[in-house]
């Protein structure tokens, strides 16, 4: 894998943006390929979400690992659900504060 920058794929609670948004400015800087969460401007519908959560979970695929963004040790349901995907899938795990 020393032939590609590793991969590294963003997991948070939509309420941290700013946060995640952090996370992949410093990880862009690094030298890393950032894989993020989609972003609405608008709400979203049940089927849209549902959508956005399986494609999230494609976006896990591809990375080398997973970095949850959790302020204040937060997680949510959905990012709940990615860490459990996750770790199934043998993805290394790190978050940004203690949970």
């Amino acid at each position: 894998m020393a032939d590609r920058p590793e991969i590294v794929c963003v997991c948070g609670s939509t309420r941290f943006v700013d946060e995640m948004r952090a996370a992949n400015r410093d990880l862009t800087f690094a030298g890393v390929i950032v894989v993020a969460p989609g972003e609405a401007d608008e709400l979203i519908t049940s089927e849209q979400k549902t959508a956005l959560d399986a494609l999230h979970l494609r976006k896990i695929d591809l990375a080398d690992r997973v970095l949850v963004v959790n302020p204040g040790g937060y997680v949510g349901e959905s990012t709940r659900r990615e860490i459990a995907y996750a770790h199934a899938t043998g993805k290394p795990i790190s978050f940004t504060d203690p949970v």
